[in-house]
């Protein structure tokens, strides 16, 4: 497995977030050499107002307005910050339904770099609510959540692990190799379950980093408590942590999505930039 940054992929949409997204990105791609690419992807291009039998022509061209005008702030917004001689493409998704759509195309990427479901006005709030965890869920593929309410998130310095010993942690934490190698700090919480690291024997989660050039500090107690996602942000913030990385515990069953507790506290209630994978 490549531990390597190469190819970003952001999710696009007319939202105000998206310029929080694809900033982030960019800052991001030009610090590992990395290629981005912009993929819209807005229920306002395909399914934010469906056509109703009966809808007037007046409405039906009103609901075409606003897809195009929409489409080109985004459109826009990408032109004016994809910085010089960083590669960058735009792409666009006008399939229904769209979290299926993108994770196909997020097969082709290292990292996601998607956004935390909020408030605010226009078509793209019509986005599901569940989207990125979809999105992970559906593509195998690790994902960066940006907070909706952070203006500018900084690249991370210290980051925060939440280790668990199962395989959507373990996936998290390979595809955050690139960024712990950069990290001014590495703090890594647990709670139970890691019997061979608890026995003293075979590797654990410290060993491997070591293993890859990074010095991580170990806090582990005993049962897991069931306000995890909640202590779990709470440590975060006492730590000073700009990145969260965790496994996205939960299960897809055809396009539904049912998450564990942690994960959709962490989602919910997120203060900082979070690396997911499933």
């Amino acid at each position: 497995m490549s531990d390597e940054l190469k190819q970003l992929l952001v999710h696009a949409d007319a939202s105000p977030q998206f310029a929080q997204r694809l900033e982030f990105a960019c800052r991001l791609a030009a610090r590992h050499g990395a290629g981005i690419t912009a993929l819209y992807a807005s229920p306002s291009a395909s399914e934010a107002l469906p056509v109703a039998s009966g809808m007037g022509p007046g409405l039906a061209v009103k609901r075409e307005n606003v897809q195009d005008t929409e489409l080109a702030r985004a459109r826009s917004v990408f032109e004016q910050l994809r910085p010089a001689g960083l590669p960058a493409a735009w792409a666009e998704i006008h399939d229904f339904p769209l979290a299926p759509a993108f994770a196909e195309q997020a097969l082709y990427a290292d990292l996601l770099v998607l956004g935390q479901h909020g408030p605010g006005e226009g078509w793209s709030t019509l986005m599901p609510a569940d989207f990125p965890e979809t999105v992970i869920a559906l593509s195998g593929r690790p994902a960066l959540v940006l907070p909706y309410t952070s203006v500018k998130p900084g690249l991370p310095g210290r980051v925060v692990i939440a280790w668990k010993p199962c395989r959507g942690a373990a996936r998290a934490v390979a595809a955050a190799l690139p960024l712990l190698r950069q990290a001014s700090a590495v703090h890594v919480l647990s709670w139970g379950g890691d019997t061979v690291a608890a026995a003293g024997g075979g590797p654990n989660i410290v060993s491997y980093l070591q293993a890859h050039g990074i010095q991580a500090s170990w806090q582990r107690e005993d049962a897991e408590p069931e306000n995890l996602g909640e202590l779990l942000l709470s440590r975060a913030f006492d730590l000073q942590a700009d990145l969260l990385v965790m496994g996205c515990y939960g299960r897809t069953r055809a396009y539904e999505w049912a998450l564990g507790g942690a994960s959709r506290t962490v989602l919910k209630s997120m203060t900082l930039p979070v690396l997911m994978a499933h």
